[in-house]
C-alpha cells in the first residue's frame, strides 16, 4: 500500500523519534541546572533510559540545594561537587542493574557526553552516539572520535 504524502508528514524518522523519548525522559531529571535525558537503542528497540539526578534515597538538589550553583562553578568543570549522575551514567547503571548487554548500541542523548561519561560509553560497547544540543567539553568528542565511536548531531524540531 503506497503512503500518501500527509501520512509521511507527521511521521518522525527513528532518529527524531528517540531523541524525542530522551527529550520527554530528561522531564523526570532532579536537576536544578539542566535536565538531560538518555536512552539507549539496538535493533530500534530501547534497551533501557535514564535523566540526570540524584542517586536513590538520597535528597533531591531541590531540597538540598545546588552546590555547584553556591560555589559558581561553570558548566563542564569539577563534576565531582555534584550530588547527581549524568542521564549517560544512569543509563548505563539501569542495563546493568537488569542485565542488559550495551554492546554495539546506539545511545541518544540531549546533549553531549562530557568526558567522564564518554569513557563510559567507549567501555560499554556503544557504537554511535546521538544527541541533540552541545556541552561545553571538547575532550569528550576527541575521546569518542579516537574510540572510533559515531557521533552525530541532530535538531529536533518542535
Amino acid at each position: 500500500m503506497k503512503k500518501t504524502k500527509n501520512e509521511t508528514d507527521y511521521r518522525p524518522g527513528w532518529d527524531e523519534y528517540f531523541l524525542e523519548i530522551a527529550r520527554l525522559v530528561s522531564k523526570r531529571s532532579t536537576c536544578l541546572r539542566r535536565k538531560v535525558g538518555a536512552l539507549v537503542v539496538k535493533d530500534r528497540r530501547i534497551l533501557a533510559t535514564g535523566y540526570n539526578g540524584t542517586p536513590s534515597g538520597i535528597k533531591h538538589c531541590s531540597e538540598a540545594g545546588c552546590l555547584r550553583e553556591r560555589l559558581s562553578v561553570p558548566s563542564g568543570e569539577r563534576h565531582e561537587l555534584c550530588r547527581g549522575l549524568h542521564a549517560e551514567q544512569n543509563v548505563l547503571l539501569q542495563a546493568s542493574l537488569h542485565g542488559v548487554s550495551l554492546k554495539g548500541s546506539v545511545i541518544y542523548v540531549t546533549n553531549q557526553p562530557c568526558i567522564i561519561c564518554a569513557k563510559m560509553i567507549i567501555n560499554a560497547g556503544i557504537k554511535e552516539v546521538v544527541m541533540s544540543d552541545h556541552y561545553p567539553d571538547k575532550m569528550a568528542l576527541e575521546f569518542l572520535k579516537e574510540a572510533k565511536i559515531k557521533v552525530r548531531k541532530l535538531r529536533i524540531k518542535n
